[in-house]
């Protein structure tokens, strides 16, 4: 897919791998609709996108609202009169061991509210917004991408049981999306990334970001602009669909 004039919403783009993934969009010379909750940092994206010479949106939702993805959506088809990627980067950590005890004794354990939170967001946000994409690309005739941020705690991370399951569901989304949407010329592909240089990290304590360095053979962070390439890359290679891109610094090897 040429970029250039091309329309790409991304969700979750105040701040963090969306901004960097818009950044990389508009570089490119995409036009961006931005999503997210957070005003004031949305219109911060839009700006820096602008700055590249290209038309930016912001748009205020919740990915977790079917009426806001709705209205955002068809805000988007109104304003820039486009639709061809969507990149669904939502998503929220509320991580708690499923049980803690000791000697028998149970001391914590993770609510519903802190699973139910994470799968909201993290997979039905994604299945909104991917249903809502593809239905207004279809609408237009002309093909398209959705990329899905799924994790490399897909495979399991010890006290993510929410946020594991949902990334995991998303993978799968992608790859059945993938076989379903093909005839309309829409491809889907996701990411997995590893542990990267973000606000979630970055509220660590420094002893704890340095055993996550340590854990990775390449021994550092991702940056967001090397996830975000990655998205560049798969919207560009026309070919590509139905894959998960790991983007982990080798972790998983």
């Amino acid at each position: 897919m040429q970029l250039s004039k091309k329309v790409v919403v991304i969700t979750g783009a105040a701040r963090g791998l969306g901004r960097a993934m818009a950044l990389a969009f508009a570089a490119r010379g995409a036009d961006v609709a931005a999503l997210d909750r957070d005003a004031a940092a949305l219109a911060e994206t839009a700006a820096q996108c602008e700055a590249l010479g290209v038309r930016a949106r912001a748009y205020v939702a919740d990915v977790t609202s079917e009426p806001d993805v709705i209205r955002a959506f068809d805000a988007v088809t109104s304003d820039l009169a486009r639709f061809d990627v969507l990149v669904n980067n939502a998503g929220i950590t509320r991580d708690a061991l499923l049980i803690k005890a000791q000697e028998g004794e149970i001391h914590s354990k993770m609510s519903l509210a802190q699973w139910q939170a994470v799968l909201d967001v993290n997979l039905t946000g994604v299945f909104l917004c991917g249903r809502e994409g593809a239905e207004r690309m279809i609408q237009r005739g002309q093909g398209g991408l959705i990329v899905n941020i799924s994790s490399i705690s897909r495979e399991g991370n010890p006290g993510q049981t929410n946020y594991s399951a949902a990334k995991a569901g998303v993978a799968a989304m992608t790859v059945v999306w993938a076989k379903e949407l093909a005839r309309y010329g829409i491809r889907a592909a996701a990411i997995a990334p590893g542990f990267c240089s973000t606000e979630i990290l970055s509220a660590m304590k420094p002893e704890m970001v340095e055993r996550v360095k340590a854990a990775v053979p390449l021994r550092r962070l991702g940056e967001p602009a090397e996830i975000a390439a990655t998205a560049v890359f798969i919207a560009e290679n026309d070919f590509v669909t139905g894959r998960v891109f790991e983007v982990d610094g080798g972790l998983r090897l």
